[in-house]
């Protein structure tokens, strides 16, 4: 790289981060906005390699606790018809905004309330992803740049296989992917472009609906953040944010109006403790900062292989790799980056929270690839292959045989027969399970916690017969020494499962300790009858005739 003349540098130490990241870094000359070629076998490619990933393998067991919450809820949403309040149990559910009840309700009334039909929605998120990181890459980067980010996309275990689980996460990483690459189109000439700008801003609105404030965070700082290392003015007007905020406003307010008014305590359980709380204190699974080091590197195998001669191409100082370095490849990094930033920084964190930051990523991968000698390689064409065919086995057999072994209704006959009387109560103890409600169609089921142990005892007190469901291998045992004693335990039905199934039995305690307590899923099925109860009914009834 050629030497900077003294007077060419910083005066002032707030100088220096600009003049590092726009000369130094990034200082490359920006790519352009030339629409190049379109290639129909790429498309075709980015077509079918996630569709055969996703579409056909869908059909599995909900997967506890998650798949199966925000199955029930848009199944309770269309079953009551009311699109306002999301409910799980019957009771007001306010911990999520509508966006993915929605569309899931949707699938249900199109296609019949299947596990199937609730997981279209993010598998259709997820593959929407991987084409809007191919058309809008395309603009940016070119047309080879772009078929190698969204092909990295399309075959990065992190993104394709968690992200068609039933997730919001996955159709937030839309909508914030649609937003980031609308809004950079908006801003990267001299003037703005209206009709991207306004299409980021529904993108951006849709994304609140879809999980809250935090898409409009993933977005704001990365563009304005890009626009001060590089030296720009942003062409942003007054009036161009107020219209960006107006078309936020009427995406996002009608909803969150109407439950602010249907229900008071939204406002505070939602924007405040699944917000601010969640964010600021250890408010459920706390990891170290560390925790999306390895997260970040197997989920975007097999691009992360990459990740060594990628860090010396951005830290060469050989100036013709330095011109291959442009604005725009920053600007990948920046929004890529922020997310995994901002996560880290958040007290809880999930794998899936920095599902938006793999699409601007891959997309930096995807240029670096065209970049490098490894374009001519035939490597990454062999890493590809291989990713492919093991995304194939993990998504066909691996995780249904995962959810198989976690789900409570291996033996549905069984489920069925004992939770199928609507006037006996069914509860869960100690853990949820709403993948029972969801495939019986009842809307009534509530767990006790362990803490909340009291409160069974005065249910089963109060039924003549109470069906309970046992989420843990032990709850059974439990439940003897817990149940009041004028409560008997008339039938007990074991339907988990004794032993993993295809795991040698030297391997099986590793195996279930590696999947978690709930390895083997609803373990057992106990009815309990209270005498007393159904005495004092008895004797009620005689006095009545």
């Amino acid at each position: 790289m050629n030497p900077v003349a003294a007077d060419a540098l910083p005066r002032s130490l707030f100088a220096w981060p600009t003049f590092l990241w726009s000369r130094v870094l990034f200082g490359g000359e920006p790519i352009g906005g030339d629409q190049p070629r379109r290639s129909p076998l790429a498309w075709m490619i980015l077509l079918a390699t996630p569709a055969l990933l996703l579409y056909p393998c869908l059909a599995f067991p909900l997967i506890e606790p998650d798949e199966s919450r925000y199955a029930e809820v848009p199944r309770e949403m269309l079953q009551r018809g009311d699109w306002i309040t999301p409910r799980l149990d019957g009771e007001p559910y306010l911990e999520k905004p509508p966006l993915l009840y929605w569309i899931t309700a949707a699938s249900y009334r199109l296609f019949g309330v299947h596990d199937w039909a609730a997981r279209l929605a993010p598998a259709l998120a997820v593959h929407g992803s991987v084409l809007v990181l191919y058309f809008f890459g395309r603009r940016a980067f070119g047309e080879r740049a772009a078929f190698r980010g969204a092909l990295m996309l399309s075959l990065a275990p992190g993104f394709v296989s968690i992200g068609r689980l039933l997730l919001i996460d996955g159709v937030l990483t839309f909508c914030t992917t649609v937003a980031l690459f609308a809004a950079f189109e908006a801003v990267r000439g001299d003037r703005l472009r209206w009709g991207w700008w306004l299409l980021s801003a529904a993108a951006c609105g849709l994304g609140v609906l879809g999980k809250g404030p935090v898409a409009l965070v993933l977005l704001a700082p990365p563009l304005l953040l890009h626009g001060w290392l590089t030296g720009r003015r942003l062409p942003l007007t007054r009036g161009a944010l107020t219209a960006y905020l107006a078309v936020l406003a009427a995406v996002t307010l009608p909803w969150y109006a109407a439950l602010c008014v249907r229900e008071p305590a939204f406002a505070w359980t939602f924007f405040w403790e699944h917000n601010v709380l969640r964010f600021l204190t250890p408010f459920a699974h706390e990891r170290g900062v560390w925790f999306y080091g390895p997260v970040l590197l197997l989920g975007l195998l097999p691009g992360t292989l990459l990740i060594v001669p990628f860090l010396r191409f951005l830290i060469s100082s050989d100036e013709a790799t330095a011109r291959r370095r442009p604005p725009e490849l920053g600007f990948l990094l920046l929004a890529g980056g922020w997310c995994v930033l901002f996560f880290t920084l958040s007290s809880c964190k999930l794998a899936t929270y920095i599902l938006p930051a793999f699409p601007p990523l891959a997309l930096a991968l995807g240029w670096f690839l065209t970049q490098s000698r490894w374009d001519r390689s035939r490597w990454p064409v062999a890493a590809a292959g291989a990713a492919f065919l093991l995304l194939t086995a993990f998504h066909y057999v691996v995780v249904p045989w995962y959810a198989v072994c976690r789900s409570p209704m291996r033996r549905p006959e069984e489920v069925r027969r004992l939770c199928g009387d609507p006037s006996a109560p069914v509860v869960c103890y100690p853990r949820e399970c709403d993948s029972v409600a969801f495939y019986l169609g009842r809307d009534d089921l509530h767990a006790y916690p362990s803490k909340d142990i009291e409160e069974l005892r005065t249910l089963v007190r109060r039924n003549p017969r109470t069906v309970i469901l046992c989420t843990h291998r032990h709850s059974e045992h439990d439940l003897h020494e817990l149940l009041p004693p004028e409560v008997r335990i008339v039938q007990e039905v074991h339907v988990g499962l004794d032993h993993l199934p295809g795991v040698p039995a030297s391997l099986e305690q590793g195996v279930a300790l590696f999947m978690g307590e709930t390895a083997l899923g609803l373990s057992d099925l106990t009815v309990v009858e209270c005498p007393k109860f159904t005495a004092e009914s008895a004797e009620r009834r005689q006095k009545h005739y």
